[in-house]
C-alpha cells in the first residue's frame, strides 16, 4: 500500500479529483496549503509572493495502482509551466477503518 500526496495548482483540483473518480479512485483528502518550489515564489511588479496557494491531494492506494494514479494526476494537472506541482509516494504499513476496525483499504 502507498500514500500518494500531490501538491497542485488549486485551479486544477476539481479536474484531477473528477479524473480520479472516473477511474474508480474516490477516496482522498484535499487540504489547502501554502508553499514554494524551485521557482521560489513569484514576483508581480514590485511585490514578491514567497509562498503560493496550492492544494494537496492525499490518498492511499494499492501498490499496483500507483502508476495509474500518478498518470491521472499528472495528465490532469499538467500545463507545462513551472509550478504545476509535485507528487510524492511513500509506503504505508497499515490502514484501519475506525468504524469497523477492519485492516486494509
Amino acid at each position: 500500500m502507498k500514500m500518494v500526496r500531490a501538491i497542485l495548482r488549486p485551479e486544477w483540483t476539481e479536474e484531477v479529483t473528477d479524473g480520479l473518480a472516473e477511474a474508480g479512485y474516490y477516496s482522498l483528502t484535499k487540504i489547502n496549503v501554502f508553499g514554494r518550489g524551485k521557482q521560489k515564489g513569484i514576483t508581480v511588479g514590485d511585490v514578491h509572493y514567497d509562498e503560493l496557494a496550492k492544494t494537496m491531494i492525499m490518498m492511499a492506494v494499492e501498490d499496483e495502482d500507483v502508476d495509474k494514479v500518478i498518470k491521472i494526476i499528472s495528465g490532469k494537472a499538467y500545463t507545462g509551466n513551472m509550478g504545476d506541482g509535485k507528487i510524492f509516494v511513500n509506503t504505508v504499513e497499515a490502514a484501519y477503518t475506525i468504524s469497523s476496525g477492519e485492516k486494509g483499504l
